[in-house]
């Protein structure tokens, strides 16, 4: 009788296949990214949540009758909340020490340093493709 036929990915009992996971490791240390996400936090966390309270204040000022609020304006409020959001999500990430000490309140000394490591980054991808 003949043996039935083996798929492709049967490999023989006697060899062990090697697994080649390399493990990914970050280019940013843990505390630095600790550090960046309370900045974050903070920085886009506040203005997200006054952009969505810029809706509920403003639904309860009209609907009380305590004044006539256009709609446009608690849109453009609200919109001028959630961006400044955005620009705290770069501040946050910009302005993270990534020293050993965690830096200043506002970090802007760091900034700068930050935008050449970022530059430095997507220089060095551009180089491998």
């Amino acid at each position: 009788m003949a043996e039935p036929l083996q798929p492709k990915s049967f490999k023989p009992e006697g060899k062990k296949s090697v697994s080649k996971k390399t493990k990914r490791e970050s280019g940013i240390p843990k505390e630095v990214a600790n550090r960046m996400a309370k900045r974050i936090a903070i920085t886009t966390g506040v203005p997200t949540f006054s952009g969505m309270s810029v809706f509920i204040i403003s639904y309860v000022i009209v609907s009380k009758g305590i004044a006539d609020i256009p709609p446009a304006l608690t849109l453009l409020t609200s919109a001028a909340c959630f961006l400044v959001g955005l620009l705290g999500l770069s501040y946050g990430i910009l302005s993270a020490s990534w020293e050993s000490s965690p830096g200043t309140f506002l970090g802007l000394e760091n900034i700068s340093s930050n935008i050449g490591r970022v530059k430095d980054a997507f220089s060095t991808l551009n180089k491998k493709v």
